[in-house]
């Protein structure tokens, strides 16, 4: 009897183990990343950016609320938000406490579909269906039904009272010590809301330093944004790959985005130009998936330094 269950048991015991520390551990194990980019012209002194992203704040997560909030103590430059704030349609005043401290600086927000929609309880092998057959989100499926509509308009009252930009297929610029950076934004292409149309033509004139912001990193928007010449383009998203496999890493990244480049610095290439892109892993889940696994939550400080 032992040789016949011993294996399967301890197998049990295994996933039991892996669930427990999923779901319990590395979900609050939150890290901030240092990442040094050389976007800069030459001359210009380095700029520190933090960038937030995917919170999915949920009522009562005092250990994500305190860790966000001590993030102001790194006094970076600008921040830049990422999207997808919330989980829980009366997250908006935690998300906002947590925040605001962060918000004493100067900083730029784009939404995600988890601030316009709840989310809903799904079965999560569909991110695999989904990638298989190259549909994810609105691009390719049913729009949703019966969706909740989270209060994405309190969300935004708050960020512009505090002063941060609002990127919604906008641009915008940041006066950071007398260095002008003009940002360039889009809507979550996740949902087919992004309209880069209405922000196309590259960087402007008279300006020290230019970037793309986003959500999700759809190829399309990525192949825009460096077509138009960004030399960096930020977004968020895929969490990383959320249930990574060690030593081997991510299965999806929710979006056509290769699982390469699933979260970290990389770069894309397109019509001959070629830009920085950082995909934040995020630092929150989705509500009925709170677990992680070899993808801790975080946030990013990178410093932007001349190019080489």
């Amino acid at each position: 009897m032992r040789a016949r269950y011993g294996v399967p048991l301890g197998i049990m015991a295994a996933g039991a183990a892996g669930v427990a520390y999923a779901a319990g551990f590395e979900v609050r194990s939150f890290r901030l990343r240092r990442v040094t980019v050389p976007v800069l012209p030459p001359g210009m002194r380095p700029l520190r950016l933090l960038q937030v992203s995917d919170i999915h704040m949920v009522g009562g997560q005092r250990k994500k609320q305190r860790w966000l909030q001590s993030l102001a103590g790194l006094r970076p430059d600008f921040v830049i938000n990422t999207g997808d704030n919330l989980s829980d349609p009366e997250g908006v005043p935690e998300t906002l406490d947590a925040l605001g401290p962060l918000m004493e600086f100067p900083g730029a927000y784009v939404f995600g579909s988890n601030d316009y929609y709840g989310p809903k309880l799904r079965n999560p092998a569909r991110y695999l269906l989904e990638k298989t057959s190259g549909r994810h989100g609105l691009n390719g499926n049913a729009p949703a039904v019966g969706v909740v509509h989270n209060p994405w308009e309190d969300l935004r009252d708050g960020f512009d009272t505090a002063g941060w930009l609002n990127l919604t297929n906008q641009r915008g610029v940041l006066k950071v010590e007398g260095v002008s950076i003009e940002l360039t934004g889009l809507d979550d292409p996740h949902i087919k809301r992004d309209r880069y149309a209405r922000v196309a033509g590259g960087p402007s004139e008279g300006h020290d330093f230019s970037m793309g912001v986003v959500h999700a990193p759809y190829l399309r928007t990525l192949d825009a944004f460096t077509a138009d010449g960004y030399p960096l383009v930020l977004a968020g998203h895929t969490h990383g790959g959320q249930l990574c496999i060690p030593f081997y890493g991510a299965l999806v990244t929710n979006c056509d985005l290769d699982t390469d480049r699933v979260k970290g610095l990389s770069t894309h290439t397109a019509e001959g130009h070629t830009s920085y892109l950082h995909v934040s892993a995020g630092c929150g889940t989705n509500r009925y998936t709170p677990v992680r696994f070899a993808c801790p939550p975080e946030a990013t400080l990178l410093t932007l330094v001349e190019r080489v």
